[in-house]
């Protein structure tokens, strides 16, 4: 089941290419299990390099967050203020992502699910919604 990466697509292109099919997708270990976020060449757990990707359910806990003010990247200028978060998926990894909707219930732990906003340049991009 190994994968051979085409030295012209990023690793990241299956979550790439799922997000835009509006599909949420982690990396695992097709001899072990392990999940992992971001991918990796060989699992950190038992070494093996027959990686592959699956669906992901989508839902998790919100471990962090923090609100930006200030627009680091002219494309967030009208988006201030937006808020970062890091979500730990219910099958393990942590991700970073934005949250959106309402700010009501923002607490360690809360429960979120994703949702995906199509971007200026076509993108899909995974954020998190409170739940």
């Amino acid at each position: 089941m190994t994968q051979i990466q085409s030295p012209d697509r990023s690793p990241l292109a299956p979550f790439w290419d799922a997000a835009q099919e509006g599909r949420l997708v982690i990396q695992y270990c097709a001899a072990c299990g392990e999940t992992r976020f971001p991918p990796a060449p060989v699992c950190s757990n038992c070494l093996s390099p027959d990686q592959a990707w699956r669906d992901a359910s989508g839902r998790g806990k919100l471990e962090s967050w923090a609100e930006f003010h200030r627009a680091y990247w002219d494309r967030y200028k009208g988006k201030v203020p937006y808020t970062v978060c890091l979500i730990r998926l219910e099958e393990g990894p942590l991700l970073v992502s934005n949250l959106v909707g309402e700010p009501s219930g923002l607490a360690m732990g809360a429960p979120v699910h994703v949702v995906f906003e199509k971007q200026e340049d076509g993108h899909m991009l995974p954020k998190f919604r409170i739940s």
